[in-house]
């Protein structure tokens, strides 16, 4: 990899005797791992090793995932890079809270945080880009959440929305990706001298908007893929110095793990504070995190109104005539939001969602066709086997055919919607008639595996 002249000379500089390993370090092979899903039934994967763990994430491994497994298409793994994974577990959420992830494309950061919530309180994870959005969502749903909202706003148009609303919010900042060049050589050909001061900027507007969203007592999360001091310290000295509720809290930080480094901003001390990720160092790409801390202050928050259900009585009894045979538990109808021809299941208290640009305002549960309902995929994904009355476990072979989109033949099961399972993992729906399931598995997710 040829890296930019400019880049190597500002890192020489900055890095002094440390450069040599630096430079040689971003010639090497990236790192790659994955995450196992805690929210899914098994806990464990059958089709990737997890002999190989992250010291410093409770669900991380290294190793490379294959898109084209039970492991991955259930949700039960998210492939992620061993860097990135230390973001979720500093923002640790507890289950009940309200979070909000800022910049979440494609997912890694949301499905982390949401390993810890336990389908409880509210996930915010919102995305600029409408494509990128859209990317999200598959992975908020593949992932099987059932207390998420996927947004497509600005953040500055965000903020007007959730004023003071968020116990955390993490921002995993656009930047001059940096940390990344090994991983993706195109960084390489977009990096200039001024491009770090350019994202710089954008970043602190970013910053605004979210510590417009974060309450009293709230934890802001704050991570770059990039070295350069002008996104991580530098954005952070300034955040000391305009907002006088703020403090940095410290992070744990594992072997191998830097401290900020205060000689490379203002020379505040605090600096040392936030946490960073180099590959000579580490084996992961380059990474820098800080957790701040709103100040508790005498400001009342404003309650936002709540989300109702627009569901009508037509829609609710096409919607209970496949529940009722299909799930062994409740959704209230309460819940029951009309979006389009699709029927959704909201997160409890869910503030109200007008004017907001919503792509994914909960579980999608599925389409109303003519005088009747279809579940959708998501439904199998966000529950769990026993969550069903009559579970179909199915092989790896019928699980093949399954997903290439072909009908296969089952016995001694009764006819109507089911969910489907392999590995004990909810893979999707089928619907039997007369001892051959036919494929409800979606078209643009098919593809082929050679037996």
């Amino acid at each position: 990899m040829q890296l930019p002249k400019g880049f190597i000379e500002k890192y020489t500089q900055l890095l002094k005797d440390e450069a040599p390993a630096f430079f040689q370090a971003l010639n090497e092979e990236p790192t790659r791992g994955f995450r196992v899903n805690p929210l899914k039934s098994s806990s464990q994967p059958t089709e990737h090793a997890t002999n190989d763990p992250v010291s410093y994430c409770q669900f991380g491994y290294y190793g490379t995932v294959s898109g084209k497994t039970i492991d991955h298409q259930s949700g039960l793994i998210y492939s992620q890079e061993p860097s990135a994974m230390y973001v979720g577990e500093v923002a640790h959420p507890k289950p009940g809270d309200r979070v909000l992830d800022l910049c979440a494309a494609p997912g890694g950061k949301t499905t982390h945080l949401a390993s810890y919530m336990n389908q409880e309180g509210l996930l915010v994870s919102n995305e600029i880009n409408r494509k990128r959005a859209g990317i999200l969502a598959e992975n908020v749903e593949r992932f099987g959440l059932q207390n998420t909202i996927v947004t497509n706003e600005s953040p500055d148009s965000l903020e007007k929305h959730f004023p003071a609303f968020f116990d955390v919010v993490v921002v995993d900042a656009p930047c001059s990706g940096e940390g990344m060049f090994r991983k993706d050589h195109e960084a390489v050909q977009y990096w200039t001298p001024e491009y770090p001061l350019s994202c710089a900027n954008r970043q602190k507007k970013i910053l605004k908007s979210a510590l417009a969203m974060l309450k009293p007592g709230g934890r802001l999360i704050y991570s770059t893929c990039t070295f350069a001091p002008e996104e991580d310290e530098q954005n952070m000295a300034w955040l000391l110095q305009e907002y006088a509720d703020l403090q940095l809290l410290p992070i744990k930080k594992y072997p191998g793990m830097a401290d900020g480094r205060p000689e490379w901003a203002d020379g505040n001390s605090e600096l040392t504070k936030a946490l960073r990720i180099f590959p000579h160092q580490m084996r992961g790409e380059g990474h820098f995190i800080a957790q701040l801390q709103k100040q508790i202050t005498d400001v009342k928050t404003k309650e936002l109104k709540p989300q109702k259900s627009n569901v009508n009585k037509l829609q609710r009894q096409d919607w209970h005539k496949v529940a009722d045979q299909l799930l062994s538990i409740t959704i209230e109808d309460s819940r029951l939001l009309a979006f389009g021809e699709h029927l959704y299941a909201m997160p409890t208290d869910l503030p109200e969602l007008s004017k907001l640009q919503v792509i994914r305002p909960g579980v999608n549960l599925g389409v109303f066709k003519k005088n009747r309902f279809e579940p959708a995929l998501p439904l199998a994904l966000a529950f769990q086997a026993k969550d069903f009355q009559e579970p179909v476990p199915i092989t790896e072979e019928q699980w093949v055919d399954y997903v290439h989109g072909d009908t296969f033949s089952i016995s001694d099961v009764t006819n109507g919607w089911h969910a489907l399972t392999c590995h004990e993992l909810t893979v999707g729906f089928g619907k039997v008639v007369n001892g051959v399931v036919k494929n409800f598995y979606p078209k643009k997710l098919r593809f082929s595996i050679n037996k």
